[in-house]
């Protein structure tokens, strides 16, 4: 391997997966067989493995890196798989320090072998680990080995592979590196599901019973697989053994971020039901949506929270398709024009059709059939799903253009972010009788606007508060006191970009601050006979998936497939008034026309 190749390399590698050996993660990798890779020592190093293994064959007089003689390849030695590369990088400044060891699995007999072992380290005596380089490079010798009563006689650089169950304080610690025993003498596991806790907890007690003579340990022979990396990372085993190193670098980088534990779980509303599902009037009509809440967000809040969520209490449930016009996949734009409008419309859209033209609104049309109507969201007012239900335009990103629908539209009030992006509406609201109030509190105000924020609002976990709730709280009471039928759009804008994230504690925090809202809506449902509830998402973010969890502990893992929408179909749920009109799989343009079918049954302009 000349230079130039290996040093553009390690440069891609680094590059491709994000890590350095410099940046030593909670975990720590045993890149089992690593001359078997394509790129072998780089790959390791790339992926941040602290421990790569080489099985030397003893042939002729020379180190060969391979398992048994028929695989032997002249080309391949110790010396120009690892230790010319590691030279060559120390000297390039390419690898900063040395913060990982070699295992060396000895297939020949252990003391001729090391006698050659030792004759080529000559070479490197300048890499190796000694008192005066203390950084230096370590060996560590597994496979055959030399009796413990020999460790002793080897250099300071050279250190054993200890591979039995049976340890005493008598043993040569000083010169054992590690513990490795298979893990076959534990458990017949096979890294699917969870390990049977009687194996699990022998396996735990031998860790243990290493940690405590201060060596790490590793097992030979282990399962390969995410839901074994987790679980060996839990229990505390030093040296994860894969023969997948980038692949479990990389789940393991992320377990923190992708597990979430809930600390603060909220008890829910027990819905009466008493006219759920009824056929009477529809006076009022909640639209919830959860933007890119899909079956495994609301999943994982319900195992982080008692395996108990408001939005879980309800019956009435279907499923809904969220297709764009122009796309497969739809952003919010496009889904909540095709709510607000009944409509599908291009991505990016808000509130016109696939040609660009004008289409009418929940609010615009409602208020013709004596109906109050009212947008609550935690995103900017400007953002897709609010801005769908109020503007007509084609570019959701031209914030100026979609702020000046907002004073033509007839919403009675507005709860929101972004509160500069309309700094240059001011009169127009004013002139279109908006009072704008900087608090939740009684007002006598016909129409009413609160930026609660002049940006972004934060996410829950930043200290946002209880403003959700509240919000729904005070926007209920506000409409209610009309006395007029009314239509409320509430959204929880962040789930979606905890998604976008692929970030866990978001997504769930998020979804949990959402079924609080949840409560305080089903609750004024039930104290105001016909209100018709409606909760469902414009689409699905993320591809999330739910691998493991603890619900005792209030503990979910998420793992990803996107950090983007997905087309999966979205559930809807629905309560009160009519509910049961909700049920089954439709397009959401769907939506709307339900709603409206029954605004028209027992309304009139």
């Amino acid at each position: 391997m000349n230079k130039f190749f290996s040093t553009q390399l390690l440069l891609l590698l680094l590059i491709s997966f994000g890590l350095s050996a410099q940046n030593q993660a909670a975990f720590q990798i045993h890149s089992h067989n690593d001359y078997l890779q394509t790129v072998p020592f780089w790959t390791a190093y790339g992926a941040g493995a602290t421990s790569i293994e080489v099985d030397l064959i003893l042939q002729d007089g020379i180190l060969m890196a391979a398992h048994e003689v028929e695989s032997i390849d002249s080309r391949r030695t110790i010396e120009s798989l690892y230790l010319d590369p590691i030279k060559e990088g120390l000297k390039n400044d390419i690898i900063p320090s040395i913060n990982f060891h070699l295992l060396v699995d000895l297939k020949t007999e252990a003391y001729s072998t090391l006698e050659v072992l030792e004759q080529s380290m000559l070479n490197y005596q300048d890499v190796l680990f000694s008192e005066s380089n203390p950084g230096g490079l370590k060996l560590i010798i597994s496979g055959n080995r030399p009796k413990p009563d020999d460790y002793k006689n080897y250099p300071d650089w050279m250190l054993f592979d200890y591979q039995s169950k049976e340890l005493s304080k008598d043993l040569p610690w000083d010169k054992i590196g590690m513990v490795s025993l298979s893990f076959r003498q534990f458990s017949i596991w096979n890294g699917k599901g969870r390990m049977v806790e009687e194996q699990r907890a022998k396996l735990q007690n031998f860790i243990d019973l290493v940690h405590s003579f201060g060596k790490p340990v590793r097992f030979w022979g282990s399962p390969d697989s995410k839901s074994a990396w987790k679980a060996f990372y839990e229990m505390g085993e030093d040296y994860i053994n894969t023969d997948h190193p980038n692949e479990a670098a990389d789940y393991l980088s992320k377990l923190t971020k992708n597990v979430y534990h809930n600390t603060s779980k909220h008890e829910v509303y027990q819905p009466t039901f008493e006219l759920d599902g009824a056929n009477v009037p529809v006076r009022n009509v909640i639209l919830m949506i959860g933007d890119g809440n899909g079956l495994a967000q609301i999943s994982a809040a319900l195992f982080s929270n008692g395996n108990q969520l408001n939005l879980t209490q309800l019956k009435n449930l279907g499923l809904v398709k969220t297709q764009a016009a122009d796309d497969f996949t739809t952003d919010s734009a496009a889904g909540a024009t095709a709510y607000a409008t009944g409509e599908k419309t291009n991505n990016r859209a808000l509130g016109v059709d696939s040609e660009g033209k004008a289409l009418s609104n929940l609010p615009d049309i409602l208020d013709e059939y004596g109906f109050a109507s009212g947008i609550i969201t935690t995103d900017q007012l400007t953002g897709a799903t609010p801005a769908s239900f109020y503007a007509h335009h084609p570019e959701r990103d031209d914030a100026d253009q979609i702020s000046a629908y907002l004073s033509k539209s007839k919403l009675d009030m507005f709860i929101a972010g972004g509160g500069t992006k309309f700094s240059s509406e001011s009169k127009n609201l004013q002139d279109a009788g908006f009072t704008m109030v900087e608090s939740l509190g009684e007002t006598s105000a016909e129409r009413i606007g609160y930026f609660v924020a002049n940006d972004a609002l934060p996410k829950k976990l930043e200290g946002r508060g209880e403003y959700l709730v509240e919000s729904t709280a005070f926007g209920l009471n506000f409409l209610a006191k009309k006395n007029t039928p009314f239509f409320l759009m509430v959204e929880a804008a962040n789930i979606d970009s905890g998604g976008h994230e692929n970030n866990s504690s978001m997504i769930v925090s998020e979804m949990l601050d959402f079924d609080q809202a949840i409560a305080e809506v089903i609750q004024f449902a039930d104290q105001n006979p016909g209100t018709l509830v409606i909760i469902t998402a414009d689409h699905e973010t993320g591809g999330v998936s739910i691998p493991q969890g603890d619900i005792a502990t209030g503990t979910v893992e998420l793992a990803y497939h996107s950090d983007d929408h997905t087309g999966i179909m979205v559930p809807i749920f629905a309560y009160g008034a009519h509910s049961g009109d909700f049920r089954g799989i439709y397009e959401n343009t769907e939506v709307f026309h339900k709603i409206m079918k029954l605004v028209k049954r027992y309304h009139s302009k």
